[in-house]
């Protein structure tokens, strides 16, 4: 077999392996129950809460993504490595024990006063932002580096030579060439926030219609043998989830013919 076959029978075994995991929950599947989960008051808030905390965790990633990636990319400065790596660190620690730092932050005395002067972070709505964000933030930021990183910086100093200031030239060069990178990139973190799991339950524990997003939800059916409703849910964020991927696709695939 020639290096070729190999590695296409690589590709296609590991295709097999998920495409088997999907195809595997069909066989729970009921139309009819289907459409009654969906429906149900606790599936549609489990879907609403999820959809908004993901939006909310996303944003506030990304605006704070943004000029920290920009500040990676295009500047050398002491503590820059360092920092470079520290973004990994929610790559390599799983979510659950990112949940439980912040449970162990919000039990220190600086923690106890973030809560009692702001807002109350454990077993509340801000407590899936909250660790939502923590856990995308790395990512988000590793994500629109690479993007930035695809511009060269070139066109930035012509646009400065021209005139325009560096914040300027940011917003009106730098953004806009690599918009395709960017909107990529937040789809992506949006995505990770929407199926995020472990942080969240650590801190925002598994109420019912109050903390209850749609992966939470998941393994609730789960741990209670509702093997059929599971199976719902999954279908739901499974789509979401290959619906994201495609765009995120699309438009990476349009930046790099740009």
């Amino acid at each position: 077999m020639n290096l070729k076959r190999l590695a296409i029978s690589c590709a296609f075994f590991t295709f097999s392996v998920y495409a088997g995991l999907v195809l595997s929950i069909f066989y729970f599947f009921s139309g009819h129950l289907f459409m009654e989960t969906i429906l149900s008051e606790r599936t549609l808030f489990s879907i609403r809460l999820s959809l908004i905390a993901a939006t909310l965790a996303t944003t506030l990633s990304v605006f704070l993504a943004i000029p920290s990636a920009y500040a990676l990319s295009r500047f050398d400065f002491r503590g820059k490595d360092i920092i470079d790596t520290i973004l990994e660190f929610p790559m390599i620690v799983s979510p659950a024990a990112l949940g439980a730092l912040l449970l162990i932050f919000f039990n220190t005395p600086l923690g106890e006063a973030l809560q009692n002067n702001t807002l109350q972070f454990v077993f509340t709505f801000a407590g899936i932002i909250v660790a939502q964000f923590v856990t995308t933030l790395g990512v988000a930021t590793r994500l629109l580096k690479a993007a930035l990183d695809e511009i060269p910086p070139r066109y930035e100093e012509v646009a400065r030579t021209l005139g325009a200031s560096p914040l300027s030239a940011f917003f009106t060069v730098t953004l806009p060439l690599a918009k395709r990178g960017i909107l990529a990139a937040v789809i992506l973190t949006w995505a990770k926030a929407l199926g995020e799991f472990g942080a969240t339950i650590m801190v925002a524990g598994s109420m019912a219609m109050k903390t209850e997003t749609l992966p939470v939800a998941i393994f609730m059916r789960l741990a209670s043998a509702d093997i059929s409703g599971t199976v719902v849910l999954i279908l739901i964020l499974i789509s979401v989830g290959f619906f994201v991927l495609y765009a995120a696709r699309f438009l990476t695939k349009g930046s790099r013919r740009a």
